[in-house]
């Protein structure tokens, strides 16, 4: 209570002059770019092969003596075997002998020893100034080597676009946990740059990453120095590896990390001996504060700094500080560099050949490989797979359609899969997959609460927005060379964005806001008003999102309509015919002798169209199915099925029989099959498997839409409880009527909406996507 009330006073002033001096850096933020339109120019780029024979090491020192005597000889031994080879201390005026030991110690070594401190960017300038050769490698003092590091680093400048390639990072202590690996991420969230060290040990070449580490990085020594090296506005320490690596992005170079190359970080620096732990924190959040405002060009990024910078300082005021967001002391640190900040964004403007988007795409695998790769498309083309949620087993209508597309898509294409788990019990089921997949990989999905109820990005969008998802497919689609992506359910659209040879699909298992909409009617007038909310949402987002797909599958000839009524310009992207099938051969087609007066409901009750649809049916439909037929019965089967005794069992009318493993089994053996469903979209699976079984089927239009608009010829509808009820009574009286309609309804499934006729149009639709890609490019 104390250090709140403390912080509450200190701050009070800047809280006031914020109002001032934040807007005030904003107008002069925006007041340079536009002087920039008008007179500003770009720089030309080099890009120069560097020579890669041989290397110079460069390390700053600073009162490190202990530390360059203990590893300054296995960095000797490394860099033996060439003569060009050099290592060079830059010694930042230190005070412990640090110069004098070196001289008399490691003869061989070259000393720039300077007469002040220039700090960690200043010092590491004058080293590559100082260097020989075209390639520079940048080590902490307390950076251990291994043997052979130098030579994969070496490796890595193959191209004349390279900028640097880092070295992986372990720490001494193998029990400490890896906070720096040197796969390093960077992203745009909440108006601020985000950093992170990623651990993936199936990373085992050459990947992008956003920055290299300043401590163990090797870089081309003329780009370095053409973009003037690590920048003096970021002084005394932190983020100027940073803002480098993103600048050298921009100027449309590469950033590269090498797993092979080793080195190990005793993580023994001076700064935490020298400063306290509240002003190293401060430094963090001012130089994260001048990064926006030295290399965030778009307007809409920037605003976003702002507001969101503003608001977050006035919460760390308020609620206490957190380097998740900025604080007015940071703020205002930040307001005293000013006219150093639009010096150095005048500069990045004129380095910039790239907007700040598509330089926070191009380290992301995916991007990196659309953007840089020259190979020409797989044929078979390569095929990446993710589905939200278990595919076995197939316990909902989605999940059977994505089994059935992997087991037929997996033999005309290679075909890798990434499956979201709910826990990890779910993984072995899904194990005989794996040996006719390019790949299988399995993501935990986030347990928890939701946050962002006032967002305007739906919920189920939100349930699944994921960064170590985003990282697996991005990964995926780098170590793989995967030429399409094919996603399913709408929410994970958000994971596609325009490519220019990477081709994103997205099945629709059923179209979002439709779906809420058809749902909304059914509903109270509270639960209306939430779900009508999520309806404007989900509208909004998937009429934004889905242009960015460059294939559309749909369940029906309707949906797909529907989606082109809002979006015309998807047209010839959206089809009806690729997905919405099963392999009918593998249910035995069973016309006859079932089980008489039986009525099935089948479905996943994880689904709330199915809980409505088995409430109307045992509240509406099965009192008059009893009043003409006593010795009707019906079976209640599927997952999360509920419990007998919190439904009605109309005097032993209702059994539950939960889950079964194989549906094809109560398919063959009761006489009707009841699909009442009054809520959703898409195709009904569960018809798809009744007409396959030849059980007779009574649906409601919505539940039988895609499969049938007349009532007769493959299934019997009705939406009026009644009406239903009339026609389960008909087809229990009149078998060989049920038998000739299930024959119909067999036939009609094996010319329209069988899996393996539409595997191959699937495969065939991925190669003319893939080849109208690369020779648009």
């Amino acid at each position: 209570m104390r250090s709140t009330l403390a912080r509450l006073i200190v701050q009070l002033p800047l809280a006031l002059l914020s109002g001032l001096f934040v807007p005030l850096s904003w107008l002069a933020l925006l007041l340079a770019d536009i002087a920039w339109r008008f007179a500003g120019g770009h720089r030309p780029r080099s890009d120069s092969l560097p020579r890669r024979e041989a290397a110079s090491v460069v390390i700053p020192n600073w009162n490190g003596r202990d530390l360059l005597e203990k590893y300054l000889p296995p960095l000797i031994r490394a860099m033996q075997g060439n003569p060009d080879n050099e290592i060079i201390v830059v010694d930042n005026g230190s005070t412990d002998g640090s110069a004098g030991f070196v001289r008399s110690h490691f003869p061989e070594v070259r000393l720039l020893a300077l007469p002040r401190n220039l700090g960690f960017g200043g010092g590491s300038n004058a080293g590559f100034r100082a260097a020989k050769n075209d390639i520079v490698v940048l080590l902490n003092s307390d950076m251990r080597v291994a043997e052979d590091f130098l030579a994969p680093l070496l490796d890595g400048f193959a191209e004349p676009g390279v900028f640097a390639v880092s070295c992986q990072i372990f720490f001494s202590d193998p029990g400490k946990r890896r906070e720096e690996t040197g796969l390093t991420q960077g992203s745009w969230s909440h108006g601020m740059l985000r950093v992170r060290h990623r651990e993936d040990p199936r990373i085992d070449r050459l990947f992008p990453c956003f920055y290299g580490g300043g401590g163990s990085c090797a870089f081309d020594r003329r780009k370095f120095l053409e973009l003037g090296g690590f920048d003096e506005l970021l002084r005394p320490f932190y983020l100027e590896d940073t803002d480098l690596g993103y600048r050298a992005w921009k100027r449309g170079w590469k950033v590269l990390y090498q797993p092979a190359s080793h080195v190990w970080h005793e993580h023994r620096g001076t700064i935490g001996k020298t400063f306290s732990r509240g002003y190293i924190d401060n430094v963090i959040r001012r130089n994260f504060v001048l990064f926006a405002w030295k290399n965030i060009h778009e307007p809409r990024r920037l605003a976003g700094h702002f507001l969101h910078g503003w608001a977050g300082a006035l919460a760390s005021w308020l609620g206490g500080e957190s380097l998740e967001r900025a604080s007015l002391p940071a703020l205002w640190g930040a307001f005293l560099r000013l006219p150093q900040a639009l010096r150095a964004r005048w500069r990045a403007h004129a380095e910039a050949e790239i907007s700040d988007t598509e330089a926070f795409r191009r380290p992301l695998g995916a991007w990196f490989r659309d953007r840089f790769e020259q190979a020409p498309p797989h044929d078979p083309p390569r095929v990446l797979m993710v589905a939200p949620y278990p595919i076995l087993p197939p316990v909902h209508g989605g999940g059977v359609f994505m089994f059935q597309t992997v087991e037929q898509l997996r033999r005309l294409v290679q075909l890798h899969l990434i499956v979201l788990l709910d826990a990890p019990h779910e993984q072995p089921a899904h194990e005989p997959l794996r040996s006719g997949l390019g790949s299988l990989e399995f993501l935990l999905r986030r347990q928890g609460k939701t946050r962002g109820a006032g967002s305007i990005t739906p919920f189920a969008v939100r349930e699944f927005a994921d960064p170590e998802l985003e990282w697996l497919i991005h990964r995926q689609v780098y170590l793989h060379g995967i030429d399409g992506v094919q996603l399913e359910y709408t929410q994970l659209a958000q994971y596609a964005a325009p490519c220019r040879r990477l081709v994103w699909a997205l099945f629709e298992h059923d179209i979002y806001f439709q779906s809420i909409a058809r749902a909304l009617r059914r509903m109270g007038w509270l639960e209306r008003l939430s779900a009508g909310f999520e309806y404007l949402r989900a509208l909004h987002w998937e009429l934004r999102v889905l242009p960015r797909l460059d294939l559309v599958q749909t369940c029906t000839e309707d949906n797909t309509r529907h989606l082109l009524s809002y979006l015309p310009e998807l047209a010839g992207r959206v089809r009806h015919d690729l997905r919405a099938g099963i392999d009918v051969s593998a249910y035995e087609f069973r016309p006859d002798g079932r089980e008489p007066f039986s009525l099935l409901f089948l479905g996943s009750f994880r689904h709330r169209p199915n809980v409505e649809a088995l409430q109307w049916m045992i509240r509406h439909v099965m009192p008059e199915v009893l009043r003409q037929e006593p010795r009707a019965r019906l079976y209640v089967a599927g997952s999360d099925a509920p419990e007998s005794h919190t439904i009605p069992d109309l005097g032993g009318a209702v059994r539950v029989l939960g889950f079964v493993p194989d549906v094809r089994g109560v398919l063959a053996r009761y006489a009707v099959f009841a699909c009442p469903i009054l809520s959703g979209s898409g195709v009904r699976v569960k018809l798809l498997e009744a007409f396959a079984a030849g059980i007779p089927c009574v649906s409601t239009r919505l539940g039988a839409e895609g499969l049938a608009s007349e009532d007769g010829p493959v299934c019997r509808l009705a939406d009026d409880p009644r009406e239903f009820a009339q026609k389960i009574v008909e087809l229990f009286r009149h078998p060989e009527e049920a038998s000739a309609m299930a024959r119909r309804a067999r036939e009609y499934l094996e010319q329209r909406h069988d899996a393996r006729a539409m595997a191959r149009r699937l495969a065939d639709s991925y190669r003319e996507a893939v080849r109208s890609k690369e020779s648009a490019r």
